[in-house]
């Protein structure tokens, strides 16, 4: 039995409660009728232009998103805008659109437990507890330990070859030779996250958009982490395969079945390095 639209949205808001976003997040269901069924969902990290053409050529019902499309106020989806143009096409295709964000960066399994699972962090924490977990399960980041011990430079080419390739790549600060034991990890942008980092002592901190000011100053205390930065939409695919497990399990539990694939467009902002 295929479910609706609602039934989907509510096994996501059971994994990615909405209650634990940040208070200036939009997540949620953007397009689509509840009540309207769902045989295809498409994942994928960015509502970008060719990620909603791939769900509306593949005939895809519902696109689940981690980056919201319209995270700003808006006055208007008119075609004459890009993301209007969007908005209208998933309308005009029938096409949904859901958003977990940070909602679903602060659930457990969330995102960066998706990132530490894919570099070999084990027995993880949350790096930044939500308050509103007394269990402190729940939270920004991870903080966890590798499975063995390795050097920088080793844990640099293991972090290059779990996660997608991108003309980003993968960018290391510290000594080469240094022993890397435990690992904070933060899928997305993680740089305001440096005085939390250090205060967990660990000795690497993987995470994407590192700005060179608040890396060098990061840097700049001895007992710091190295730091490994990596393209945003790579630091957080991986937990599009999360997603959608944990959603299929939902579904099959309440005796429905839907057909789902992962978008593999890679939907990083740079496409060429010189």
């Amino acid at each position: 039995m295929n479910p609706t639209v609602g039934d989907v949205v509510a096994v996501l808001d059971r994994l990615y409660d909405p209650a634990w976003a940040e208070s200036w997040d939009a997540v949620g269901l953007v397009t689509g009728d509840p009540e309207q069924p769902v045989r295809r969902i498409l994942f994928a990290v960015d509502p970008m232009r060719s990620v909603v053409d791939e769900a509306v050529s593949g005939d895809f019902d519902l696109l689940v998103t981690h980056h919201p499309l319209l995270l700003r106020g808006v006055h208007s989806v008119a075609r004459t805008t890009p993301k209007g143009r969007v908005v209208h096409d998933l309308i005009k295709s029938n096409t949904a659109l859901h958003v977990c964000h940070t909602n679903a960066d602060n659930a457990n399994p969330g995102v960066s437990d998706a990132l530490a699972a894919t570099l070999g962090v084990q027995d993880t924490r949350p790096l930044k507890p939500l308050t509103s977990d007394p269990m402190d399960t729940r939270g920004g980041g991870r903080v966890g330990v590798l499975q063995e011990p390795m050097s920088l430079t080793d844990f640099g080419r293991l972090v290059a070859g779990n996660l997608p390739p991108t003309e980003h790549g993968v960018r290391v600060s510290g000594d080469p030779d240094r022993t890397i034991s435990t690992v904070a990890v933060v899928g997305g942008a993680g740089d305001s996250e440096f005085d939390r980092v250090r205060a967990a002592g660990v000795d690497a901190y993987v995470t994407a958009d590192l700005r060179h000011h608040p890396a060098t100053e990061a840097r700049a205390y001895d007992e710091g982490p190295a730091l490994i930065d990596v393209a945003h939409w790579a630091s957080e695919w991986p937990w599009l395969l999360d997603a959608e497990r944990l959603l299929l399990e939902g579904l099959a539990e309440q005796g429905s079945t839907v057909d789902t694939h992962i978008s593999t467009l890679r939907t990083d902002a740079w496409n060429l390095r010189l």
